[in-house]
């Protein structure tokens, strides 16, 4: 039986960063990758080859296609191109770290040994420590015909010919939205329809609401409150029937409801360890399951599901198995919807902060009014900066438009550094650029409170 410090069961980007970690502590680390190639769902099917055809179509919207097939197909081979040789990246990583990288399909036969299967056959490892970063996988509704052309999902979306003339998005999540901004700037007829009746409903309302406006302008119909109950192929059509008696037809249909773990292979009792209906495991603040020795990090341990998260979770836990020193986990998490245009944010809505009853102002900037929006051309961006009327505590930071999912870090900074409002009004960002938009920000919002707590709210 061979003997390993560290074991990590997937290589995407929570399994990729804990291998890592264990591998700078000087630990003997195997990674276990059930498919042929590394990097999980992040590089292969999910984050990675997702931005990276939004970025292409961003860059073919607008322009004249005289054969728009052909060109369907050359953003989609490109897009190819991109996630390959980020795999290549994540193989000299484990390579150069001495890594060892094992294909196979990795199951517990114990608290601290598992059997790893290739081809019927395999071996038996021992493991000091294990770390499940096994990620999820799309969640398939019964019923649905997934046949791969005209019915996908989202790991089969990429492997399409070419972007679809028309297309049917089933599930307004993040998911949802961002593939029907990306198509329907590659030129396809979008539908998306979600029973919920709100877009984005964990997004602050405002942004929400503007990022609608903006897919709708960009021709997207979006049907709301409506529910599939059925969907077929017909001839070289996928029919969406909803219970409201309407049909929706397009060349393809995606189906988007959601990811589940990737857990049923792993056999959880014989470690001692069981998942939720959904195949995810719980996990306390360090990742770390019921089972000492064993964590579980990424999307296999639920929310938040986002790879940079994934990421620090997978390096914490590592930490935290070897008694690594390391500060204390970041209060205020940044999120980023890659829609066209992008949305991002950090900390509390107007809604959440109402419902407890926080006493907060609001700052508005928009890009129209910033030399940068104007020289972009982006003149639908805007930053809202929320803080406390009586501290002058930052409390969120919601942006939707260009560069959102890098400008909001700046707020999360301030927020995770107990900053105040102050700090946008005193400091001087660079001209033009969109940074600039937090002055501006801070100063609509002060310029909002009466002269009396002004003063309160800068100090």
């Amino acid at each position: 039986m061979s003997t390993y410090d560290l074991v990590v069961i997937g290589s995407g980007p929570a399994g990729h960063h804990a291998a890592i970690q264990g591998a700078k502590l000087g630990k003997s680390v195997l990674v276990v990758e059930a498919h042929r190639r590394v990097g999980g769902a992040g590089l292969t099917t999910g984050t990675v080859p997702s931005k990276a055809l939004r970025e292409l179509a961003l860059r073919a919207r607008g322009q004249p296609i005289a054969d728009w097939a052909t060109a369907a197909r050359e953003v989609m081979g490109r897009c190819r191109e991109i996630v390959a040789r980020e795999v290549a990246v994540y193989e000299a990583h484990f390579a150069r770290n001495g890594v060892t990288v094992e294909h196979g399909v990795a199951r517990f036969t114990g608290p601290h040994t598992l059997r790893v299967e290739r081809d019927g056959v395999g071996r038996t490892v021992h493991a000091g420590v294990t770390v499940i970063a096994t990620g999820s996988r799309p969640a398939r509704a019964p019923g649905v015909p997934f046949d791969g052309v005209h019915v996908v999902d989202t790991d089969a979306v990429l492997d399409l010919p070419g972007a679809p003339r028309s297309l049917v998005i089933v599930g307004a999540g993040i998911v949802g939205v961002e593939y029907a901004c990306t198509f329907a700037a590659l030129g396809a007829r979008v539908t998306l329809v979600d029973v919920r009746d709100r877009l984005l409903p964990f997004v602050d309302h405002e942004i929400a609401e503007a990022l609608g406006y903006q897919m709708r302008e960009a021709g997207i119909l979006v049907r709301l409150g409506e529910e599939v109950v059925d969907v077929a192929v017909s001839g070289d059509t996928a029919v969406a029937r909803l219970r409201s008696r309407k049909e929706l037809r397009a060349s393809v249909l995606l189906h988007a409801i959601g990811r589940a773990g990737n857990t049923d292979a792993l056999d959880l009792p014989a470690a001692g360890l069981e998942a939720d209906p959904r195949g995810r495991i719980p996990v306390d603040l360090d990742g770390q399951t019921v089972v000492r020795g064993i964590y579980a990090v990424g999307d296999v341990a639920g929310f938040p599901g986002l790879a940079s998260v994934a990421m620090e979770q997978g390096r914490r836990a590592v930490c935290h198995a070897y008694g690594r020193p390391r500060a204390a986990a970041a209060r205020s998490l940044p999120y980023g919807i890659y829609t066209i245009p992008e949305i991002a944010f950090v900390g509390e809505t107007e809604r959440e902060l109402t419902d407890a009853g926080v006493p907060y102002e609001v700052g508005m900037a928009y890009y129209r009014e910033i030399a940068r929006g104007q020289i972009r051309g982006d003149a639908a961006g805007r930053l809202k900066l929320l803080f406390h009327r009586d501290d002058g505590r930052v409390l969120g930071v919601h942006v939707i438009g260009e560069g959102a999912a890098e400008l909001v870090h700046i707020g999360q900074a301030v927020m995770n550094l107990g900053g105040t409002i102050e700090y946008f009004v005193e400091n001087v960002f660079n001209y033009p650029t969109f940074a600039e938009c937090y002055k501006v920000a801070a100063l609509c919002g002060i310029n909002r409170l009466p002269p009396a707590e002004v003063e309160a709210a800068l100090t």
